[in-house]
């Protein structure tokens, strides 16, 4: 045995074994293992200004990886906007549960305000500061 550097094909290789493999263990209740539930806000000039990448995952479970907006246009209501949209869309797919993880630094305030709670913490991850786990019941 070898052991190298993935590429990105492998990678995806990977990531469908271990699709297969959790759907041969628990039924998939969504025709598509991964729908992507992205979105980008962008200005009237059509400049990208925010975004959230997010994708509604196996059981109907929705992941917010990112959401950023640039500090320009914080306070605005746009964070706001774009994950409502995001968990709409993820309800008109069945979605019935959001999860994501933050960092002491970012928005934890932001999401707590929007439904979430805690469920884990990772401490000094990095140094010095705290990761939260968090999820929120998407209400129909």
């Amino acid at each position: 045995m070898n052991l190298e550097q993935s590429t990105h094909v492998e990678r995806e290789l990977i990531d469908d074994k271990l699709v297969h493999f959790n759907s041969n263990n628990v039924s998939f209740n969504q025709k598509e293992a991964f729908i992507d539930l992205s979105f980008s806000l962008k200005n009237e000039a059509g400049e990208l200004v925010g975004g959230i990448n997010s994708v509604l995952y196996c059981w109907q479970v929705l992941y917010v990886d990112i959401l950023f907006v640039d500090e320009s246009h914080r306070g605005k209501g746009y964070g706001k906007l774009l994950l409502q949209h995001a968990e709409n869309a993820a309800r008109q797919q069945g979605g019935y549960m959001a999860h994501l993880d933050t960092f002491d630094w970012q928005a934890k305030s932001f999401y707590t305000n929007a439904g979430y709670e805690v469920f884990g913490e990772l401490e000094n991850c990095p140094p010095g500061h705290t990761r939260f786990y968090m999820k929120k019941t998407l209400q129909p």
